[in-house]
C-alpha cells in the first residue's frame, strides 16, 4: 500500500477517495484475510458517505487538507460519537455510547480523514503483546502461518496498516503500544510527548503515561498525523543533515537478551548510520536500571489502573481477562507512600537524564529484543509474563522519563526489526526529522 505522500499525489492525480475506502473496506471484509480479527467494527456507509463529501470538495478545491478522503483505522480506546467504545473487552460492550468524538478523532475527521472502524486491541491496553481472548488475536503479517503474535497494545492498528486495511491508524501508547507493533509488524510507530495530544474521550489506562500515538508506513506518515493530532499545520519536515548527528547508544538495560535476529539487525543498522557520518557514542545510563528497579511494583500504570477499574472490577471481575485482570490487582499493593516515593523517585531520574543526554540529538536502541514470538508459545502464563516484560521494557523507558520516542522498521530480511530513536521531552517535531535522516539508511528497501 502507498504512503500518504503518495496517496495524496493520486488523489490529486484524479483518483477519488471512494476507490480508496472501497479497496480498503474489500481488504477488511475478505473471508481469507485477518479482517475479522482485525476489526472488531467497521462504518462501511459512514466511510462511503465520508467519501464521496471528500471527493465532491477536492473537485471544488475546497478540501479541509490535502489528505482529505484518506482511509484510517481507529483503535477502540477513543470515543466515536454515538458509538460505544469497548476498549476490546466485553466487559464494556453494554455501555453507553459517547455523545461526542475524542478530541484526536474530531481533529482527524476536522482534516477529511476517514474512519473506517474500531480495531482490536488487548484488552484495556494493558499488555505488550496483543492477545485478546476475547475477539481473538490479529495474526502479525510476518509468518502467518506459523500464527506470531501483532504487537500491543494497539495490536488491530498495526496489522491494519500492515496489511493495506487502511493508510495509517490511530493508536495510544503508555509503554510501547504503539511502538511494540509497529517494530514487530514491519512499519512506523510515534509516541509523541505525553502532553502534547489531549486526552479527552480516551479510556485511560494510566493518567500519568499514556500518550496518543499514530502508526504508519513511514516517518512522514506520522509526522503528519501528529501535527494534526497536536493541532498543528501538517508541514512537510525539514531536512536534518546526517553528518555530525550525534546519538546516544545505551549499553544499560536496552541490549540484555537481544535474540541473535535483533542483536544483528541493529548493529548493521548502526553500522550504515556511521558510515553517513553519524557519531554513535555507547554509554552506560544508570538511571535505566534505577527506572526499572524504582517500577518493582508495577509502577504508575498498575496504581492507575487500578484506580481506574475498580469499580468495574466490582461488578463485572468475570468478564476480564484474567491475564489482565491480574495485572491491574497488582495495583492494591501500592500504597499512597509508594506512589509518592515514585513521583518523586521519577521526578529525580528525568532530571538525570535530562543532563545525561543534553550534548546528544537523540538516544538510539532496539525498540524490542525479540521478533514477535508464535501465539501457541505464549499459552502458558510463565512464558506470557516473560514475554509481556521484555516488549515492554526498552519502549516504556520513553514513558517513564516523559519523552518522545519513535520506531522505524531497519531489517534487512526476514522477521521484522524496529529501531527506537528517542528525543527530549517536547523535542517531538525534531525527532521526527531526525527519524526520517535515519529511515533514509536504515528502512528495508522494497
Amino acid at each position: 500500500m502507498r504512503d500518504l505522500a503518495a496517496t495524496v499525489a493520486r488523489l490529486e492525480a484524479g483518483e477519488s477517495s471512494r476507490a480508496l475506502v472501497k479497496a480498503c473496506l474489500e481488504r477488511i471484509h475478505d473471508p481469507a484475510g485477518e479482517g475479522a480479527r482485525v476489526f472488531l467494527k467497521t462504518y462501511d456507509e459512514e466511510a462511503f458517505a465520508a467519501a464521496e463529501t471528500a471527493d465532491r470538495l477536492r473537485n471544488a478545491s475546497a478540501a479541509p487538507s490535502r489528505f482529505a478522503g484518506i482511509p484510517i483505522s481507529v483503535k477502540d480506546l477513543f470515543d466515536i460519537a454515538g458509538d460505544t467504545t469497548t476498549a476490546g473487552s466485553v466487559a464494556l460492550k453494554n455501555a453507553p455510547p459517547a455523545k461526542r468524538d475524542a478530541v484526536a478523532v474530531a481533529r482527524l475527521k476536522a482534516a477529511g480523514f476517514i474512519p473506517l472502524g474500531r480495531t482490536n486491541m488487548t484488552e484495556f491496553a494493558f499488555s505488550g503483546l496483543g492477545l485478546n481472548p476475547h475477539y481473538d488475536t490479529p495474526l502479525n503479517p510476518y509468518d502467518r502461518k506459523t500464527g506470531r503474535i501483532p504487537g500491543g497494545s494497539s495490536s488491530g492498528a498495526a496489522v491494519s496498516v500492515a496489511d493495506g486495511m487502511a493508510y495509517a491508524a490511530l493508536g495510544t501508547d503508555t509503554g510501547g503500544s504503539c511502538r511494540i507493533p509497529a517494530a514487530l509488524c514491519g512499519i512506523v510507530g510515534f509516541k509523541p510527548t505525553a502532553r502534547r495530544v489531549p486526552k479527552e474521550g480516551v479510556l485511560p489506562l494510566s493518567q500519568t503515561l499514556d500518550s496518543i500515538g499514530p502508526l504508519g508506513r513511514t516517518v512522514a506518515c506520522c509526522a503528519a498525523l501528529d501535527a494534526i493530532l497536536a493541532g498543528e499545520e501538517p508541514d512537510d519536515l525539514a531536512e536534518f543533515p546526517l553528518e555530525g548527528l550525534r546519538l546516544a547508544a545505551p549499553q544499560t538495560v536496552v541490549l540484555d537478551g537481544l535474540d541473535n535476529h535483533v542483536e544483528r539487525s541493529f548493529a548493521a543498522a548502526l553500522s550504515q548510520l556511521a558510515a553517513r557520518g553519524v557519531k554513535i557514542v555507547e554509554l552506560p545510563v544508570r538511571e535505566f536500571s534505577e527506572a526499572v528497579a524504582a517500577n518493582h511494583k508495577g509502577g504508575f500504570v498498575t496504581a492507575e489502573a487500578y484506580a481506574v477499574h475498580r469499580p468495574l472490577i466490582k461488578v463485572m471481575e468475570d468478564k476480564y481477562d484474567p491475564r489482565v485482570l491480574a495485572r491491574i490487582l497488582r495495583g492494591r499493593e501500592m500504597d499512597a507512600a509508594d506512589y509518592i516515593e515514585l513521583m518523586w523517585a521519577r521526578e529525580d531520574l528525568v532530571r538525570r537524564l535530562d543532563a545525561v543526554t543534553a550534548p546528544f540529538d537523540a538516544m538510539v536502541m532496539p525498540t524490542v529484543p525479540l521478533v514477535a514470538p508464535p501465539v501457541h508459545d505464549l499459552a502458558a502464563n510463565d512464558a506470557y509474563r516473560t514475554a509481556n516484560t521484555m516488549m515492554l521494557r526498552n519502549p516504556g523507558l520513553a514513558n517513564f522519563f516523559d519523552r518522545c520516542a519513535i520506531t522505524i522498521p531497519c531489517h534487512k530480511a526476514g522477521a521484522p526489526v524496529g529501531l527506537m530513536l528517542m528525543g527530549e521531552t517536547g523535542g517531538d517535531r525534531r525527532l521526527l526529522a531526525i527519524a526520517a535522516a535515519v529511515e533514509r539508511v536504515v528502512a528495508p528497501k522494497e
